[in-house]
């Protein structure tokens, strides 16, 4: 290049061996700039990556939660069949003993679909609020349990609004529904169920009209099954099992105590 176009401010620099401070601004600025441009271009790139995997994770959370929906509904579908069966079953048996316990069984697993409904309907909270599931368990025993044949009884419920953690609302909720199911099966008149404080704890407790149990009764010691579940359930929350009797014995009271 001849020297008359060379810019006046590079032929300084090249006589003093230096950049001057505007030139060497302007480079930096260049510089700056062309790695700005490589940033943003990997950025553009990384932020497509993030998208495309946040769609990906969307889509599988929906697959999953279509996924649980269908088993939750299967799961009902499942255990209304075995309890319809097992009513069917209970209905055709000759045998009055063989179809008292099919029918037994119908409830069981009858309480068990509607603890699970409910559960399903928290939104798989971590603890349930009792008072309304017992309303409804209690419900369903008076439309399905109480005969027309016994029009003195009827199911009484007071109790306290309590949210407990799922692990105690499951085992109360079984420990209910055998009470309720046995004072429907061996009572008269009226059943109340009672939730409230006890001290430092909570008692659940229902109580028939009809003959007291006989003197000495040991739960523990009892072979029948309703009594082994809701003794073992019982421990099951760390709770104790008591049963008191009215004055005159013509009434039983089994309550739950727990923490």
């Amino acid at each position: 290049m001849p020297l008359g176009t060379v810019p006046l401010s590079a032929r300084i620099s090249t006589l003093l061996g230096f950049e001057i401070p505007g030139q060497r601004t302007a480079a930096s600025y260049e510089r700056e700039l062309g790695a700005l441009k490589a940033t943003e271009s990997e950025l553009r790139k990384v932020l497509a990556r993030d998208q495309a995997l946040l769609r990906q994770k969307d889509t599988s959370i929906r697959q999953q939660k279509m996924l649980t929906e269908e088993c939750h509904h299967r799961l009902l579908n499942n255990l209304q069949m075995i309890v319809a069966l097992l009513s069917l079953q209970s209905r055709k048996e000759a045998n009055a003993e063989a179809a008292s316990r099919l029918s037994t069984a119908a409830d069981r697993v009858r309480a068990i679909a509607g603890l699970h409904h409910h559960l399903h309907s928290m939104d798989g909270t971590p603890t349930v609020d009792f008072k309304p599931y017992l309303d409804r368990l209690c419900r369903d025993h008076s439309t399905m349990s109480m005969s027309e044949e016994r029009p003195d009884q009827a199911i009484v419920i007071e109790a306290i609004e309590l949210r407990l953690p799922t692990k105690i609302g499951i085992p109360l909720s079984l420990i209910v529904n055998e009470l309720v199911t046995n004072a429907i099966k061996h009572g008269r008149g009226r059943i109340t169920v009672t939730l409230a404080p006890s001290g430092k704890r909570h008692a659940l407790s229902v109580c028939n009209d009809g003959a007291g149990l006989p003197e000495g009764f040991d739960p523990t010691a009892s072979k029948g099954l309703g009594m082994t579940l809701v003794s073992s359930l019982a421990a099951q929350i760390g709770g104790e099992l008591r049963i008191d009797r009215g004055d005159d014995n013509d009434c039983t009271r089994f309550t739950v105590l727990f923490a």
